[in-house]
């Protein structure tokens, strides 16, 4: 500032000059009122300012208002629409925050029906280290559909066709009543499968008849006793619903692994309370841990026991892969007992939720590429991959997105942002406030009027349907018959150097059979993280039997 200004500032704080503005104005505003007989508006505008301003000095929460009277609120306005502003006018199209525009853009228009080519070439830079892509064929397939199935729990009495795209977890609760009747309705128009989320199934749900994956948490919503605990009865009374076509025991979930949740009381209404089995207005508690099983192998026989009691449909686990040797211990329990999840959904810690403590957002959980790896090559080691189906989770959003996941191992795969988009959501990130801009994520009548169901229930319907006919035609291009044939020898990845590699010579996989030979001492151990964690592993329980020295990088953990 000028010399002159700062010596203004010394004796009168230029900051206050607003304050005082708003004073002369209520003064003069008035006078003109009293003896001109001039209207009120710039009296009252003023006396407004004036008992902000003083309001400002007196409160003792905000330094800013206390030193920047009246003026300091911009900082704060600004402050609430910084994230529209970088997103509407700052930021690029391929910029991930957590999604970009071209891929918001992406499941947009192809919710809505609209071309979703791209001219002029691509916008990605292709020289950049971990840029990949699909290799094509010259002689290129021709299939007559888009509807690619995966059966699970072929053994089971009542085995599921799925689509290898499906409605991922996100419950009533989270999101609003006309979320999931478009969800429902939109998974019943399409043929695909919706994921109920822990907070169970309610009336929402049940309204279009489209299947459902019941999805069971540490709090048993839908099936608990008053005291929180399991209970058969009310388990039987939903699992053998017709529109029940799977049931899904969530040990973990990707975006805050280990980490149980409250729904406050107030956010308790008549319909959640119903659909969750708990008190209207009492607090929602879902324990970090299970209650009906502590050890791997009491997991299996819960596993088993629900099957029996759902009579007999496929039922598997969810989680978010953290040690190593916990994910060890169920396989040896597999081994001893010869019970098996008929499907295990492998959630990345890329995964999104309503609302999760930074740092388990950002640094708990494994990303599922090296979770998904994991679990697949341990399967594929002992023997047991061809009797489990293996789902992927974790932003999948585009055809690729699914190819690449199948590569790693999957056989099929679910989004929740992705259809979030498809019913309209702006990636306003106000999910855990109760004012989504768009009625998505909300329970605000109000609000969630916004969402018109019959609307967004083809919407959800073309999202899916369109990238299946996307994922076909690469699966057309790479000269296959099925996405269940792509594999990581058909990803290419530019790695460091300006080489690129196959994801098959980048990554480890291990062979049918591999660790089971290691176990027996007749070859060597497939990759470090089996010769550390394998012997640490035990059926009875999830602790190690040596918890000295476990720490593991991601890097290491990427087989």
């Amino acid at each position: 500032m000028p010399a002159w200004m700062n010596a203004l500032d010394r004796h009168f704080p230029i900051r206050y000059l607003v304050m005082l503005t708003c004073g002369a104005m209520a003064l003069g505003g008035g006078l003109a009122w009293w003896r001109l007989q001039m209207p009120p508006w710039v009296a009252l505008l003023g006396v407004a300012g004036l008992v902000i301003g003083v309001r400002d000095l007196r409160q003792s929460q905000r330094s800013v208002l206390r030193n920047y009277p009246v003026i300091g609120h911009v900082r704060y306005l600004m402050e609430f629409i910084r994230p529209e502003i970088r997103q509407y006018f700052i930021e690029s199209d391929n910029e991930a925050a957590p999604f970009s525009r071209q891929q918001r853009s992406l499941v947009y228009q192809r919710a809505k029906g609209e071309p979703d080519k791209r001219p002029f070439g691509t916008q990605l830079d292709v020289h950049r280290e971990g840029f990949e892509w699909l290799n094509h064929s010259l002689a290129p397939t021709t299939l007559a559909s888009h509807d690619f199935r995966v059966t699970i729990g072929a053994g089971c009495a009542q085995p599921y066709s799925a689509s290898v795209f499906n409605i991922s977890a996100m419950s009533f609760g989270a999101l609003s009543a006309n979320a999931i009747l478009a969800l429902n309705g939109g998974a019943k128009q399409g043929g695909f499968m919706h994921d109920t989320g822990e907070g169970s199934i309610s009336v929402h749900h049940r309204t279009h008849g489209g299947d459902l994956v019941w999805e069971i948490g540490s709090g048993y919503f839908g099936c608990r006793d008053d005291a929180g605990r399991f209970s058969e009865e009310k388990f039987i009374a939903n699992a053998r619903d017709p529109q029940v076509r799977l049931i899904e025991v969530k040990l973990s979930q990707g975006a805050k692994p280990g980490h149980g949740g409250v729904l406050p009381g107030p956010k308790v209404t008549i319909e959640i309370a119903q659909a969750r089995g708990v008190p209207v207005g009492t607090d929602c508690v879902s324990p970090a841990a299970h209650s009906a099983f502590s050890t791997p192998v009491e997991l299996l026989q819960f596993l088993d026991r629900l099957r029996t009691l759902s009579g007999g449909k496929p039922v598997g686990i969810k989680l978010c892969i953290g040690h190593p040797w916990e994910w060890f211990a169920i396989c040896k329990a597999m081994l001893a007992t010869g019970l098996r999840p008929d499907f295990i959904v492998v959630d990345g810690s890329e995964g999104g939720t309503g609302a999760a403590p930074l740092e388990f957002t950002d640094h708990v959980g494994a990303p599922l590429q090296e979770g998904l790896l994991l679990v697949h090559n341990t399967l594929v080691g002992l023997n047991l991959r061809q009797h489990i189906r293996l789902g992927a989770s974790g932003k999948i959003v585009s055809a690729f997105d699914i190819a690449r996941a199948m590569a790693l191992g999957a056989d099929f795969c679910n989004s929740a942002r992705g259809f979030m988009f498809a019913l309209g959501c702006i990636q306003a990130q106000s999910c855990h406030t109760g004012h989504c801009p768009t009625g998505v994520a909300t329970q605000d009548p109000g609000r969630q009027r916004a969402l018109v169901v019959p609307d967004k229930m083809e919407r959800v319907r073309r999202f899916h349907e369109n990238t299946l006919h996307a994922l076909k035609e690469l699966v057309q291009a790479a000269g296959l018959r099925h996405p269940g044939e792509i594999t990581a020898g058909h990803i290419v990845r530019r790695v460091d150097n300006g080489q690129v590699r196959l994801l098959r010579n980048q990554l480890c996989f291990v062979a049918p059979g591999e660790l089971l030979a290691a176990v027996r001492g007749e070859r060597e151990w497939p990759h470090k993280v089996y010769e550390i964690y394998w012997p640490l592993a035990q059926a009875e329980r999830f602790a190690p039997t040596d918890p000295s020295d476990t720490a593991l990088t991601v890097r290491e953990l990427a087989i």
